[in-house]
């Protein structure tokens, strides 16, 4: 497998990649290629993978992957042409441009790309999904959106803080699949005492996440919503826009230039588009963006995100999201006000890198940055959970598994221990990364 891009997305892909592949990583900055070679199990090499001759020495005739993630579109498209014109690997692009995606879609053979990731378009999807849940840090769907993951952030004055895992669980479809608490994964038992400062992974139907997230925080869901406020007109602001008229939610969005703001009224002719400085207290004031359900940070600065988002707090918004582009302030922002930082870059690394898990199994979410993984498989005949009931599939597994839901020909099944699994059962699985090799290779 080759990496072209040791940024903060190549770097993430190659150490979630890592343990599973021989993974060489290719980049121009020699001291990108030097901090890689001394953080992870990789072979780097410092070079131009848009050249054939770098290629070449990476090793392509033999590479059944290739993935470009260089900051520059062009050069990842190039890439992946290069990859095609000298072997036959799998290739992957990173891009910013939705244009290229939209070219790419309507022909898959575009470019010798044959899997693309939209940066912009996958951060509003991620944006989206969160702000379609009261409090969520993470939000995924599986089997069809049968089912659905979600993480939430446990406070202090939360109802469920200092209740064990049975008082908390007061849903019929619901299953408590992890708790996170600061480096470690904890697969609850119904005698865990769940802590302020935790964080809990929940699955089941869309109705009890919903019904959960209701009891951890008072904010509107997506469906109850009735404002939502886009701050910055960027490419990730527009999709996200466009993302929540789709969902029947049209946002008021906030643009400084004028000559965007004008292009964004064009393209969102349901949404109401703010020609304004929204740094500007008075104007938020004067504009009632107070009331808003939510509010979204998408400017280009990081700094000027974190700045909107603490005044819209200031000012009684409750739940803010912003977009941050660089995970190492991500963590910061939210300690001091963002309620969620949604880094673009590290949503493309997961995308990438799900995509790649997705190949085994019919679904993957990762979480808290690949510490943990929700995985989807369909059961097959000749596969032990077939015919046992999830109590003896359990005993086979190591610690650190949770079957978290099931469903059967287009139902769902909450299991229990005395749930019989059938092959043509989808099943959910939480799975903690540390054994994740070790269960893959029984399914």
């Amino acid at each position: 497998m080759i990496i072209v891009g040791a940024g903060e997305v190549g770097t993430n892909i190659a150490e979630s990649l890592a343990p599973d592949h021989d993974v060489v990583v290719v980049d121009r900055d020699g001291d990108r290629i030097e901090s890689i070679t001394y953080s992870l199990d990789v072979l780097a090499l410092e070079g131009d993978g848009t050249s054939l001759e770098t290629l070449e020495e990476a090793g392509i005739a033999s590479a059944d992957l290739v993935i470009a993630s260089t900051d520059g579109d062009e050069t990842n498209i190039v890439v992946c042409g290069a990859a095609k014109a000298i072997g036959d690997p799998f290739t992957i692009a990173r891009v910013k441009k939705a244009d290229l995606l939209r070219t790419w879609e309507r022909s898959e053979e575009a470019f010798g790309v044959d899997f693309m990731v939209c940066t912009d378009l996958e951060t509003a999807r991620t944006i989206v999904a969160i702000a379609g849940l009261p409090g969520a840090r993470d939000v995924d769907s599986f089997a069809g959106g049968l089912v659905r993951m979600a993480e939430f952030d446990v406070h202090a004055e939360s109802p469920i803080a200092g209740e064990t895992v049975s008082e908390a669980d007061r849903y019929d479809s619901l299953t408590f699949a992890a708790i996170i608490r600061e480096d470690d994964v904890i697969v609850p038992r119904g005698e865990t005492t769940i802590e302020s400062g935790d964080a809990v992974v929940v699955i089941g139907s869309g109705e009890s996440i919903r019904a959960f997230a209701g009891t951890l925080s008072t904010t509107a869901t997506l469906e109850n919503a009735e404002e939502v406020v886009i701050v910055g007109g960027s490419e990730i602001g527009y999709q996200a826009a466009r993302l929540f008229g789709e969902a029947g939610i049209e946002p008021r969005l906030i643009e400084r230039d004028r000559a965007r703001a004008r292009d964004l009224a064009e393209r969102l002719p349901g949404s109401l588009v703010l020609e304004s400085d929204a740094t500007d207290i008075d104007f938020l004031v004067r504009e009632h963006v107070g009331e808003a359900d939510i509010v979204i940070a998408a400017l280009e600065s990081n700094e000027r995100n974190l700045l909107v988002s603490l005044l819209a707090k200031r000012i009684g918004v409750e739940r803010t999201l912003g977009v941050v582009g660089s995970s190492e302030y991500a963590e910061l922002f939210e300690t001091v006000g963002m309620d969620v930082a949604v880094n673009p870059r590290l949503v493309t690394a997961e995308e990438i890198t799900r995509f790649t898990r997705e190949r085994r199994t019919e679904n993957v979410a990762m979480l808290e940055h690949d510490r943990a993984e929700v995985l989807e498989i369909e059961i097959e005949s000749d596969s032990f959970f077939d015919g046992n009931r999830v109590q003896d599939v359990m005993a086979r597994l190591p610690e650190g598994v949770v079957v978290g839901a099931v469903t059967r020909d287009g139902s769902l099944i909450t299991p229990r221990g005395e749930t019989v699994l059938k092959a043509g059962d989808h099943v959910v699985v939480f799975v903690d990364t540390a054994v994740l090799d070790e269960v893959t290779a029984t399914l």
